[in-house]
């Protein structure tokens, strides 16, 4: 299954066309490699996400092509979720 579909079906980017902007930004990686918005995601990869200041890995644990709202969170494991700090002083 193609990354941006994966993400969007996820529900963890909501539309497709920013999942794919993402990619192509260079800002998801597959298994520590950068991945285009066609790369193709198997279970048990790690993906990580950089959105601006976050760094978001999951781990996919099953790949379906039809999921309900309520069932999109059993596709992936949150691995890990970090936040950059801003160096400025108040």
């Amino acid at each position: 299954m193609r990354i941006d579909k994966f993400l969007k079906l996820s529900r963890i980017i909501k539309r497709r066309a920013v999942a794919k902007d993402l990619a192509d930004q260079g800002r998801i990686e597959i298994n520590d490699k950068r991945a285009k918005s066609a790369a193709n995601v198997s279970t048990n990869d790690l993906i990580t996400i950089h959105f601006g200041n976050k760094t978001l890995v999951v781990k996919v644990l099953k790949l379906a092509e039809i999921v309900k709202k309520d069932e999109a969170q059993d596709l992936y494991e949150v691995v890990s979720e970090s936040y950059e700090q801003d160096d400025k002083e108040d």
